[in-house]
């Protein structure tokens, strides 16, 4: 029959085990830990000086492991640490994210007139269904909007013109991008050369980016490529706020 002593020394032994691991220390499996003898093996018996002598080891063994377990935190993944924005437009939802290490300067801009709530109520203004979908500077009727100044290029930064990537829209001089961006629908490596800076990628929503993609477009006034029907941006937010 188990004492009580018994059964708290083999439960304390369990436990600090299992936390000394998880802390990365050296261990041995301790008797009280070990695979029960199989039938008809008798074990040997403990004294009740032996149990307490064990269960003191084992305290002294949690001092050691305790304050080191706060450093054995999980793993922090590239989506929890990099800001994310949702896009709500006319044919479904877009989530982007958005990369601060390799353009902190495109996606502190784009940050701005996301909180500013520049993006809401414009369109994607101009789509080229093998290429890339275009938007965030202009509203319904082709009317331009009134941006900030322009910033530096932070082409190249490791970030490709791949499928499903975000990036700078800008005229031939590279230090003009202001809020317009496009998604690329195709790999356009090309456009590395040309350094059109890529800040982000699309995590959810490339269906909506597709359908995006399919519209029929014409030509309004001066501009071609215009979908003939507004897709809309209706807002874009921080997925935290």
């Amino acid at each position: 029959v188990r004492t009580a002593a018994g059964v708290m020394v083999g439960n304390a032994a369990r436990t600090l085990h299992a936390l000394a691991k998880r802390a990365g220390f050296p261990t041995m499996t301790p008797a009280a830990v070990r695979t029960p003898a199989r039938p008809g093996l008798r074990p040997l018996r403990d004294t009740k000086g032996e149990r307490m002598r064990s269960l003191v080891r084992w305290i002294a063994t949690a001092a050691l492991v305790l304050p080191f377990l706060s450093m054995t935190e999980a793993p922090v993944s590239s989506a929890d640490k990099n800001p994310i924005v949702v896009m709500e437009t006319s044919l479904g939802t877009i989530k982007i994210e958005l990369y601060p290490d390799k353009a902190p300067i495109t996606v502190k801009n784009f940050l701005q007139y996301v909180d500013d709530k520049f993006y809401d109520g414009t369109i994607f203004h101009r789509v080229i269904s093998d290429f890339m979908i275009q938007g965030g500077g202009f509203e319904p009727g082709m009317r331009e909007k009134r941006t900030r100044a322009p910033i530096k290029n932070e082409s190249p930064n490791g970030l490709s013109n791949e499928r499903g990537t975000i990036a700078m829209a800008r005229t031939s001089d590279p230090d003009s991008a202001t809020a317009q961006f496009y998604i690329n629908t195709v790999d356009n490596k090309r456009l590395d050369q040309a350094r059109y800076c890529v800040f982000g990628k699309v995590i959810d929503g490339m269906d909506v980016v597709d359908k995006i993609r399919k519209v029929e477009t014409g030509r309004v006034g001066r501009f071609d490529d215009v979908p003939k029907q507004d897709v809309i941006i209706k807002s874009v937010r921080r997925a935290d706020k």
